[in-house]
């Protein structure tokens, strides 16, 4: 993994449902990898994330959950757990990378979605675009973390991947706090298939 040259853009005071918080505009120069578009991050944070490793989630966009409540994935309901856990304890951090459909795009994820009603799982209907199974790159996360002055966390996620990339990154993650929620049951097969072809973990 290559870590991106990042800068901060920006930062402010962020009020919101669950509490107050600072976000954080940060932006990775174009890499070797053949990407040109530079990769746009903001991080949320809340309280003394320094006395102790704080609770940190690295959140991939996606605009059918988060924003329109769509009941295929379990996407907003854990972002709003997150959000939750983190009002709860009163710090920590949220990371909200734009990687929609497991970072294949929005019209390539619907175009998933279109080949997962004919039948196919989410990671057959991504190999079927001519893409990997999981697309994204956990690069940027760990270098806002360690720009952030960040570099021990507690990982709220079911995803081995997050770990290890944060890890080989130069982020120590002391704890994989588990991120799950009560699926619909439009959502049990996308489960399913996170947890038998992706390695998610979960507790039943």
């Amino acid at each position: 993994m290559t870590s991106p040259r990042i800068q901060q853009v920006a930062s402010a005071g962020f009020p919101t449902r669950w509490g107050t918080f600072r976000i954080y505009g940060f932006r990775a120069q174009p890499g070797s990898d053949g990407n040109n578009e530079p990769e746009e991050a903001v991080a949320l944070v809340m309280g003394d994330v320094y006395s102790t490793p704080p609770l940190v989630r690295v959140h991939s966009q996606c605009l059918t959950g988060d924003v329109f409540h769509s009941l295929r994935c379990d996407c907003r309901q854990q972002l709003e757990m997150a959000l939750g856990m983190i009002r709860d304890l009163g710090a920590g951090i949220l990371i909200y990378e734009q990687q929609e459909g497991r970072g294949i795009g929005l019209m390539a994820k619907l175009q998933a979605y279109q080949l997962q009603d004919a039948g196919l799982d989410t990671v057959e209907a991504n190999e079927r675009l001519g893409f990997k199974a999981d697309h994204r790159d956990f690069a940027l996360p760990a270098e806002m973390l360690k720009a952030l002055g960040v570099t021990k966390v507690r990982l709220l996620s079911n995803n081995p991947e997050k770990v290890e990339a944060l890890q080989s990154a130069g982020v120590d993650v002391v704890e994989r706090v588990p991120c799950e929620v009560t699926p619909s049951i439009h959502a049990e097969e996308y489960l399913k298939t996170k947890k038998e072809k992706l390695g998610h973990l979960f507790s039943t």
